[in-house]
């Protein structure tokens, strides 16, 4: 039987385990990125383990996030980063260089290769034929000290692509109809592996949208093969002598099957608060526009910004409408300076932003009190805009460029018929202006690195071993797709504490409950009970690590997202599921449970006593028994440092 592009890919690189649909495994990684929100954590996880270089092939520090410079605390961060990389064998980005996903899809993805990224969207480099995967940053941390990755074989979607994308749709619009189809659940345990003719006329950064995005699905990565259009890209980034072909085998066995025309597809968008409310836009065209965001990580490559050019080219965006754009790369901004497209969209009144994440965490670029902002960023989820109140639609850079000069939301289709816009092809350049001077290599000699520690990073907290015996009471019950920025919130405000878990802390469910935190600590600990697919979103360890700072013992749901259950067996909180749904129902807030410790196995089941219902709640882990041994001995850094003794 022949082997899919994923499968290929895990059989090369697996070093624990069989592959076996659903067990877990042990993954060598070849390549690491961090970036600074969740890179300081990372790197002070990376000391405590104790080895003095890192031993991947590649590791990359990026600073991309947290870039507003308010105050000592972020410029901070980035140079003990900047020192850390230099004294461990890490390379350095440095802030206005790249987005992670962009930087790393142009100068250092490779075909067949692994990726473990402290980033849920890491999976943007498996557009070259990688198999890139987001992570928490201990689980990356032991990644570049040599550790296998552990991560649960998954089920292997294909989605066959036929026809070519008409005018005016974008491979945004092929990410929105998986999304529209499968939903923010249906992609968890599995990759979604892009085959058919039609993957041929996607350029690079079309397919690094797609997989980029394939991660609101909950997917463990998304991939397309490398081939043709891949070897162009790497001839035009000068790096020919790296490209591989990796294709399915002919007789690959999938284990489900999506079929998209290409030409059948139409603009969509994807209405708040979650990336799959996918409708049409004809179908609520007419929304009254505020703001308009161009870039991100999802759509900030040249291939985005000529196509947001040939709609504003000698126009200029409506009076109400704010609209700026985070570029990906310095060699995005000079290609396009020098096509003349960044000039475009300059001269159109579009307010150029820094080249970072920016907007899309809430790090500056909110709208406006309820506003209504599109975006072409890849998540819209309550808050993460900058305030709960602000409403943010995901769309193509057509459908955004298009509606900034309406004024509201529209099919670019229609725009472009009114005003006899002509269609746009992007044409990859064959030579791209290559430009690695800004990025940092090691120090020669480490030993002559002082790693500089501002005063806002703190120590790591110390974590105790689980007790005999789990009691206290449920702190908090949320419903279905709670995301990790419901649990941490990002924003300006919030992001410059990363590297501070207490301070940080005192922000834990704060868009949910503001009242958390303090309740959490004078009750000394308690359980969080939730919903199905916990968890959804970013690969952010503090949505673990700063609950069990605060004394959360266990979190009890229907179902997990996947890096987000991984996180809480890091930081040793106990996950539990229900074994029936409806048990859900029979705990509220402020109830009293109690778990016998000795009781728990892989698999279950086991029963959690609700004492103030007189309730005996069925339940199970998702766990494994090493999971289980991780989390009592209080997380996996307190684990891996025994298991050296």
């Amino acid at each position: 039987m022949g082997q899919t592009v994923t499968e290929k890919i895990l059989s090369a690189h697996l070093v624990e385990g069989k592959l076996v649909k659903g067990e877990r495994i042990g993954l060598k990684i070849d390549q690491t990125l961090t970036q600074d929100a969740t890179g300081t954590m990372a790197y002070l996880e990376f000391e405590a383990i104790g080895v003095d270089r890192v031993r991947t092939e590649l590791s990359v520090s990026y600073v991309d996030h947290n870039m507003i410079q308010g105050d000592f605390r972020n410029p901070d961060d980035h140079r003990y980063l900047q020192d850390v990389a230099a004294k461990y064998g890490i390379l350095y980005s440095p802030p206005g260089n790249g987005i992670c996903h962009q930087l790393h899809v142009e100068r250092f993805a490779r075909p067949g290769k692994t990726l473990l990224g402290s980033d849920s969207h890491t999976p943007t480099s498996s557009g070259v034929g990688m198999l890139a995967i987001g992570a928490g940053g201990l689980d990356v941390a032991l990644a570049m000290a040599g550790e296998p990755f552990p991560v649960a074989v998954p089920r292997v979607v294909k989605v066959h692509l036929t026809g070519t994308l008409q005018p005016f749709v974008s491979a945004k619009d092929v990410i929105l109809e998986v999304l529209r189809r499968i939903g923010v659940k249906g992609g968890v345990g599995k990759v979604l592996e892009y085959a058919g003719p039609g993957v041929a006329t996607l350029s690079v950064p079309d397919r690094a949208t797609i997989t980029n995005m394939g991660a609101e699905t909950g997917a463990t990565s998304s991939v397309f093969p490398s081939d043709e259009v891949t070897r162009q890209w790497f001839v035009a980034q000068g790096r020919e002598d790296q490209w591989v072909p990796l294709a399915a085998d002919p007789d690959a066995v999938y284990d489900e099957v999506i079929d998209i025309d290409l030409s059948s597809l139409e603009p969509l968008v994807a209405q708040p608060s979650q990336p799959d409310r996918v409708v049409k836009v004809r179908e609520i065209a007419g929304l009254k526009v505020d703001q308009v965001m161009f870039g991100s990580c999802t759509n900030s490559s040249l291939r985005d910004i000529e196509a947001v050019a040939n709609i504003l080219d000698g126009r200029i965006v409506h009076p109400n409408v704010d609209a700026g754009i985070s570029p990906g790369s310095r060699q995005v901004v000079a290609e396009s300076s020098a096509s003349g497209a960044f000039s475009k969209l300059v001269a159109a009144g579009v307010r150029i932003l820094e080249v970072s994440c920016g907007a899309c965490i809430g790090m500056g670029f909110a709208p406006p009190t309820e506003g209504i902002s599109l975006r072409t960023i890849n998540r819209n989820f309550l808050g993460r805009c900058g305030h709960k109140t602000g409403k943010v639609y995901l769309v193509s850079p057509e459908v955004a460029a298009a509606s900034a000069l309406a004024g509201e939301l529209i099919d670019p289709r229609d725009l472009a018929q009114k005003l006899g816009i002509q269609s746009f092809r992007f044409q990859q350049p064959a030579a791209l202006k290559v430009d690695d001077r800004r990025i940092q290599h090691p120090a020669a000699d480490p030993s002559k690195v002082t790693i500089r520690r501002g005063p806002n990073i703190a120590p790591l907290p110390v974590m105790k071993p689980l007790g005999a015996s789990l009691d206290g009471p449920v702190l908090l019950k949320v419903g279905d797709d709670i995301t990790t920025d419901h649990i941490m919130p990002a924003g300006a405000k919030i992001l410059p504490l990363r590297s501070n878990v207490p301070a940080i802390s005192k922000h834990v469910f704060e868009v949910v409950d503001e009242t958390f935190p303090d309740r959490a600590l004078a009750s000394g600990g308690g359980f969080v009970v939730g919903g199905s697919n916990y968890g959804q979103g970013s690969s952010r360890e503090h949505a673990a690590l700063a609950p069990r700072y605060l004394g959360v013992q266990a979190v009890l749901v229907k179902s997990f997202a996947r890096i987000h259950l991984a996180n809480l067996v890091n930081f040793g909180i106990l996950p539990l599921v229900f074994q029936k749904p409806e048990d859900y129902d029979r705990i509220d807030r402020d109830d009293k449970l109690s778990l016998n410790v000795s009781k728990i196995t892989a698999g279950g089941p086991f029963v959690v006593r609700n004492l103030t219902k007189g309730a005996e709640i069925s339940c199970d882990t998702p766990v494994t028994r090493e999971d289980l041994e991780v989390i009592a001995a209080g997380g996996r850094l307190n684990w891996v440092k025994g298991r050296k003794k």
